[in-house]
């Protein structure tokens, strides 16, 4: 990566309350599965769109782009209220906790015109509610798979409502990315 770009993506933010609910929740459960690396609550996020090693006037593209998009669309209420697996129960390498988000649509696909306005590949594969817990060091056995899916069934997180879409740049160290708000775009 030179100076004069940045890895980047675009994604709602998740309220503290919310991270601190999950945090809660997730904590027992995971020592019971095998070893995984787990994701830290200060990086969850619901990714938009992945945009990789992006020139910076590339973004100022983007967010023009963007910006115009998106307003008027709507709030987003989000409820995460499941788990699951990809790319599948059958062969699980990455758990995450899903859910509903009323109106996204919208969003992702005005997300989708700005971007391939702004010079990006179209996502081929559908977007979904998901917010990464883990990625498997190795498969897990059907019951550790079995165990995830049961807890996600009694999550009880509350409700929350997303007002505006988030550029992020991601800055990979060996603790893990540091992600940093670089543009709000806002929904209302």
């Amino acid at each position: 990566m030179n100076d004069d770009s940045i890895r980047a993506f675009l994604a709602f933010e998740i309220p503290d309350q919310v991270k601190e609910q999950l945090a809660s929740a997730q904590g027992e459960m995971r020592h019971e599965l095998p070893k995984s690396r787990w994701t830290h609550p200060q990086g969850w996020h619901l990714t938009l769109k992945f945009l990789g090693e992006v020139e910076r006037p590339t973004l100022a593209d983007l967010a023009a782009e963007l910006a115009p998009r998106i307003r008027g669309l709507g709030a987003v209420p989000v409820k995460l209220e499941k788990t699951g697996f990809f790319p599948s129960l059958m062969r699980p390498r990455v758990a995450w906790v899903g859910g509903t988000a009323d109106g996204v649509d919208k969003v992702v696909a005005a997300v989708e015109e700005a971007a391939e306005k702004a010079g990006f590949e179209r996502e081929r594969r559908q977007w979904s509610v998901h917010l990464t817990q883990a990625r498997l060091k190795a498969q897990w056995p059907k019951d550790a798979v079995d165990r995830f899916l049961e807890w996600g069934e009694n999550l009880g997180l509350e409700r929350f409502t997303c007002r505006e879409a988030v550029l992020f740049s991601s800055d990979l160290q060996p603790t893990g990315a540091v992600y940093t708000a670089l543009e709000r775009f806002s929904l209302e």
